[in-house]
């Protein structure tokens, strides 16, 4: 958008509406332009989604309605204005932006389990979260565009479908942010609160904790410190099942790369990107310590 175009828009909602006002980018967005705007009535940050269709299956109702379950939580920001298909407007939140080496610290990652414990306690959100439909439907794309795949892609279907088998039904599903990179966790120092709902959907909580843990590539030993703040004692079968959605989700996010690197006309190497992931992944599929938590995750506990 250009600048008298968000103008237009900032002078259209009654939460940034007013004058003076100061606008400033907020840097990190892939799939939005985010901006932090201040006027005499407070700050908020306005979500203004990258023009164009999308191939990722970005859904900005659910997204919006979903930002608003999480803000009743306690847990999300609160949510101020919504225009379909041109921005969402939510409320400024203090606290520092985490990064991955702030993860590495146990007492944060406390934090962090008590956040996704608040949200995943909440109001259920609109829809479902399956990284297992959403790496197939990627899958698809892939080949329908003719993108880029990395080498052995599909050479991991059976180990992926093991690993579904092993996981088993979708019982007991929560409202999960899905994409639980640092930089969308904010810390005050007491409290850990979670902004960016664009993948959001009820899931398995165990996805989420092998997905922060993974994201952050964190050493093992913290996937247990996470698990256990989360369940409140020691869990080791809810461990192995955390490892093994994480597996999956490197899977899966592989392909949203390789989608992002033929379809974007953002200037950032989504290819690396996704292959960091993919390397890991591949480490894990040929690794083994693989059949170990096949056979952890199947237990009863």
């Amino acid at each position: 958008m250009t600048d008298p175009e968000i103008d237009e828009l900032l002078d259209s909602m009654p939460c940034t509406a007013g004058r003076p006002r100061t606008v400033e980018d907020l840097s990190g967005g892939l799939t939005n332009r985010n901006l932090k705007v201040t006027t005499a009535d407070g700050v908020v940050v306005v979500r203004i989604p990258t023009p164009g269709p999308s191939l990722l299956g970005i859904d900005r109702d659910h997204e919006y309605a979903n930002s608003v379950a999480a803000a009743q939580a306690g847990v999300g920001a609160p949510v101020l204005h919504y225009r379909p298909g041109i921005g969402l407007a939510v409320g400024f939140l203090p606290g520092r932006t985490l990064s991955d080496a702030d993860l590495q610290d146990p007492d944060v990652l406390r934090r962090v389990a008590v956040a996704c414990r608040q949200l995943h306690a909440g109001p259920r959100f609109g829809n479902e979260f399956d990284m297992f439909e959403v790496q197939a439907r990627y899958r698809r794309i892939v080949a329908d565009n003719g993108f880029r795949l990395p080498p052995r892609y599909d050479e991991f279907v059976p180990l992926v479908e093991r690993i579904r088998e092993a996981l088993g039904p979708r019982d007991g599903t929560v409202p999960c942010n899905n994409d639980l990179l640092a930089e969308n966790l904010l810390d005050d120092g007491e409290r850990v609160r979670i902004i960016d709902y664009e993948y959001s959907g009820n899931n398995d909580p165990c996805f989420e904790l092998g997905n922060i843990w993974s994201e952050a590539t964190l050493p093992e030993p913290l996937l247990e410190v996470l698990v256990t703040a989360y369940f409140g004692r020691p869990r080791p079968v809810q461990v192995a099942r955390a490892r093994l959605f994480a597996l999956v989700a490197k899977y899966g996010w592989t392909l949203w790369a390789a989608i992002q690197d033929g379809a974007s006309a953002m200037d950032f190497d989504f290819w690396s990107w996704g292959m960091q992931k993919y390397e890991r992944a591949v480490a894990e599929f040929d690794g083994p310590e693989l059949a170990d938590h096949l056979a952890i995750a199947g237990r009863a506990e």
